[in-house]
């Protein structure tokens, strides 16, 4: 018998395990996810431990439930919807990382206004996809990585749970990039980038004693530097003052008049950058922190109402905020020159060896983003951008650290402290970062972002498509499962938002020039299609086509829905909580 141990409650599951499958995407990850099993069921996942060690003190993002206030006779209540924010808010911070503002940057430089509609569509999508993400949670009181660890077989699992660590891993080594480049411009180069990058280790350490003070108070600080964001990057816009019958019409008209094959990129790049994977798995366990009795239907489904309103807010501010970057560098550097920025850096800028003194156009990023902004506009703009990307750094560091800890305690069944889970994943984010910070320089460590995006884009089905499994199984669900309209839109949503992204890995391997490099993309290419396509068939069961069991279900002996076949049922007690 497997146990889940919550805090102050033991839950049990089924012996009864019903397999997804028997095969793997392939041998090389089959053998090396089976030796990471061995590895940990002998020497990190352990028995459950007895009540007294389970009553020993352990930090999460649990340790208070925040109350609801009770407002019967009313259709809304702005009481009730103070009390259910704080999740979406803290979801959104992975819409604002460093990596979000590269490219909302790097969006306004090369196309103008003309790709704000795209990314007024992906926040949409984004915001549907979190949708569910809450709904999973609210629902079934267990968060994705849970559910992953409760109805997936072994090997899935354990490949699952190693493809969103990467996506955790490589969404905070940019976070240290960010905050780094921030650092170093704040103190005019005075802090090198290696030095930046070892100040980001302590400063995490000390944000997490905040939690200490009360979950609400956490969620307000979280709250103090999405304002920090949104005053410094408003700021420039309003320095900046752009056209606002442009920012409109490339809000709202999609059509990129004149655009070629590198506009396209950074179309792509905006909804890779802007969905994250583990920020699914992140929303899916936040919304656990309010007292919902899972066991009234009409208290899940006033959850559900206000976990999207405050989604809604959340994503709308975080949206604004990447408005005001693409709007300010398409309004000031859209067709710039390196030629006019050197002239400008004539002043006395002591960057002038970042732009070569040709004709070419210019090409930004975090760091050179900064330092332009200062030299047209002084040096006021150039300080307080890199406030905002501090802020957007030590925000995401913060979110993403929850991340690895829902997704390794909800896979694993292994829980560590905060300390421990931040050590580890920072560690694995900086020593790539610390080396290229030391040796290279800031081009170097800047253009790493673009391979952390492609990273991160490979990992978007290992969250999208689970996520839309289990939310469309009455089995998990009942009856907030998705409809059909969900079903198909949802499918299709999934569909349009992975196939981007493999357009925008492609067109990265196709830079790399280099044949061992291609072989060996092929390779890994064919193994990871293939459990993507093992998701899938998992996914496409669930949303009814019970074509493709392939007689599994006679052969082990059940009849029925499909839901049953394919997931081991719920505990019909959903309202226990772990």
């Amino acid at each position: 018998m497997r146990s889940l141990v919550g805090r102050k409650h033991e839950r049990h599951v089924n012996n009864n395990r019903l397999g997804l499958g028997q095969h793997t995407a392939s041998s090389a990850f089959f053998c090396f996810s089976v030796s990471l099993l061995i590895i940990n069921q002998n020497s990190s996942i352990s028995p459950p431990a007895s009540p007294v060690a389970q009553e020993e003190p352990f930090s999460t993002y649990f340790e208070e439930k925040v109350p609801v206030p009770e407002d019967v006779n009313q259709i809304f209540s702005f009481r009730k919807l103070w009390a259910f924010t704080g999740p979406g808010f803290l979801m959104s911070i992975a819409y604002l990382d460093p990596g979000n503002i590269e490219s909302d940057l790097q969006s306004g430089a090369k196309a103008g206004f003309k790709l704000l509609w795209v990314l007024l569509g992906a926040t949409i999508i984004g915001l549907l996809l979190q949708r569910l993400a809450a709904r999973l949670g609210v629902v079934t009181g267990m968060h994705l990585a849970e559910v992953c660890n409760r109805q997936y077989p072994t090997v899935p699992r354990i490949i699952l749970w190693l493809m969103v660590e990467l996506a955790i891993i490589g969404s905070d080594m940019q976070e240290v990039i960010g905050c780094a480049i921030a650092l170093n411009l704040l103190s005019v180069g005075r802090i090198p980038l290696w030095a930046g990058v070892l100040i980001t280790i302590v400063d995490t350490f000390v944000f997490l004693f905040l939690d200490k003070y009360g979950l609400r108070k956490l969620e307000a600080f979280f709250g103090f530097l999405i304002t920090i964001m949104a005053v410094s990057f408003g700021y420039e816009y309003v320095l900046v003052s752009p056209n606002q019958g442009e920012v409109l019409k490339g809000m709202f008209i999609p059509y990129c008049e004149g655009c070629g094959a590198v506009q396209l990129e950074q179309a792509v790049g905006i909804v890779g950058a802007v969905i994250m994977p583990h920020n699914i798995y992140l929303h899916s366990a936040l919304v656990k922190s309010r007292q919902i009795d899972r066991g009234n239907k009409k208290e899940v489904k006033e959850a559900n109402k206000y976990y999207f309103i405050e989604s809604t807010i959340a994503l709308f501010v975080s949206f604004l905020i990447n408005v005001f970057v693409v709007a300010v560098f398409a309004e000031a550097f859209y067709m710039k020159t390196n030629m006019q920025v050197v002239e400008c850096n004539a002043t006395g800028s002591p960057h002038t060896d970042l732009f070569p003194p040709d004709n070419n156009t210019l090409e930004v990023d975090i760091y050179k983003g900064g330092v332009v902004l200062g030299c047209f506009f002084g040096p006021a703009a150039l300080y307080i951008w890199a406030i905002g990307i501090l802020a957007a750094g030590q925000s995401s560091t913060m979110t993403g650290t929850y991340s690895g800890q829902f997704v390794m305690e909800g896979f694993l069944n292994l829980r560590w402290s905060r300390f421990a889970r931040v050590l580890l994943t920072r560690s694995i984010a900086i020593t790539p970062t610390l080396l290229v910070a030391i040796f290279q320089d800031v081009q170097h460590l800047t253009g790493m972002n673009d391979f952390l995006n492609v990273l991160q884009s490979m990992q978007l089905p290992f969250a999208l498509i689970p996520i839309l499994t289990f939310t469309s199984l009455k089995s998990i669900m009942n009856d907030f499962a998705n409809g059909l309209a969900w079903k198909i839109s949802g499918g299709g949503v999934i569909l349009m938002v992975c196939a981007i992204n493999m357009y925008f890995v492609v067109v990265y391997v196709t830079t790399l020039n280099s044949v061992l490099l291609y072989v060996l993309a092929a390779l890994l290419s064919i193994a990871y299609l293939s459990f993507v396509g093992y998701l899938v068939w998992q996914c496409l069961i669930a949303l009814g086509v019970s074509c493709l069991d392939f007689g599994s279900r006679t052969r082990l002996g059940l009849s029925g829905h499909t839901d049953i076949y394919l997931l081991n049922d719920m505990e019909t007690d959903s309202s226990v909580e772990r």
